[in-house]
């Protein structure tokens, strides 16, 4: 057993030999002493009456081990952390860390010792969270809580190591979140949207809805990363109220091919931008898009006036990833023009959006037969049956060098 109560790091043994049996029980045990502390009716005599701890009365009129070897406040350790890990950081977040860290969190555990810390505290900090405002007045969500959370246990956990303590955050379950709500929109409320925005954000939302750029990513955009004669967009920084910052990760980075509406957007919005203005899309002031003026001033009220659900500018996003993936584009090239590392957010996230993703019809090999040959060797007037003879004698009737096309082509649309 390794504990920690009332500041003392604590570690009993059990004369049992290792049997599954005896491992059952000493789980429980360990079980019933966590519960025991988070209650405070632990009695240390009690559970273990031939420790010298209990027979020293630890925590009470004995010195602790805390005061004979002190450790630092969770503030001042936290300084230490904070400068240590800086340099791994963006600029803006180093930023969104420090003011989290002196709102929220330094406040209430900040004067606490390292060694005092026990998981009492956490939870009774974790349900304070719980009972803070969150946007637009509803409660703060458990994936907000499990954020905060985080970067205590992160300073904790490092804090206790060094020190020789057993951390109680290690043993802090996060809480269930709720599942991010993915509300697509459809081909035709696209064509909507950019139809009934007012001009001067129409190129901004076509490249929105048709790249799925991150807000950041769309908002940093400068005339720099366009390549318009290679017909790309070069993904390489960010822009927030924060300030200018780099891609969400390496893997961010990346270049995103132009479809002819994305295209003349962009020579739409260049026509218009201000000649010493760096950034794609701007102010009339010629400032960087603010995403929150957008979402409130701009897209609410856009929704509103189509009679289209509410949903944040995120959902564009989506919307490209959904679009992309009904179209029959290969999962692997739709992760990376989102900028994920592997394939299993996107399947994750956005499969139930896509009807035919695995669909086993083929249907998408006769369409690719029939759009390379034509239609005049297959005479249907219903969709083609791909066991039926019709796909059947049309395959035969094709010369070796139409077969050895077909391959090719099939190859790279897998």
């Amino acid at each position: 057993m390794d504990f920690q109560y009332r500041g003392v790091r604590c570690r009993e043994q059990t004369a049992l030999p290792d049997t599954p049996g005896n491992r059952r029980t000493v789980e429980a045990l360990a079980k019933r002493i966590d519960r025991e502390l988070l209650k405070g009716t632990f009695d240390y005599g009690a559970l273990f009456p031939d420790s010298p701890r209990a027979k020293a009365g630890i925590g009470e009129d004995a010195p602790s081990a805390a005061n004979d070897h002190p450790t630092p406040t969770f503030a001042e350790f936290t300084e230490l952390w904070v400068s240590e890990s800086a340099p791994r950081w963006r600029a803006h977040y180093g930023r969104a860390i420090r003011d989290t860290l002196d709102r929220i969190i330094l406040p209430v555990l900040g004067p606490k010792p390292l060694a005092s810390i026990d998981r009492g505290d956490l939870l009774g900090f974790q349900a304070e969270l719980a009972k803070r405002p969150g946007r637009g007045g509803q409660a703060i969500s458990a994936k907000r809580i499990n954020k905060l959370m985080s970067l205590v246990k992160a300073i904790l956990n490092e804090g206790c190591d060094r020190h020789g303590l057993t951390s109680p955050g290690r043993s802090l379950k996060t809480l269930k979140q709720k599942r991010a709500d993915v509300m697509p929109f459809s081909m035709p409320e696209v064509e909507r949207l950019i139809a009934r925005i007012r001009q001067d954000y129409r190129p901004y939302l076509t490249v929105r809805l048709l790249t799925g750029l991150r807000t950041g990513e769309v908002d940093g955009l400068q005339w720099q990363d366009i390549d318009f004669e290679a017909g790309l967009i070069h993904v390489e920084r960010t822009h927030s109220r924060n300030g200018d910052g780099g891609t969400k990760n390496e893997g961010s980075r990346r270049t995103v091919p132009m479809v002819p509406q994305v295209r003349a957007a962009l020579e739409q919005q260049r026509k218009a931008a201000h000649a010493t203005c760096p950034w794609v899309f701007h102010s009339l002031h010629g400032n960087p898009i603010d995403a929150v003026n957008f979402a409130n001033r701009v897209w609410y009220p856009l929704l509103r006036n189509l009679g289209l659900r509410k949903r944040p500018p995120y959902q564009m996003r989506h919307t490209a990833a959904t679009l992309m993936l009904a179209a029959g584009e290969n999962p692997e090239w739709v992760a990376s023009i989102l900028g994920h590392s592997t394939t299993e957010m996107l399947f994750r996230v956005y499969s139930r959006f896509v009807p035919n993703l695995t669909r086993n019809d083929g249907l998408a090999f006769a369409g690719l037969v029939n759009g390379h040959f034509g239609t005049a060797a297959v005479q249907t007037s219903s969709p083609p049956d791909p066991a039926g003879p019709d796909i059947l004698s049309a395959l035969q009737s094709l010369t070796p060098e139409q077969l050895a096309t077909l391959l090719t082509l099939a190859k790279k649309a897998s």
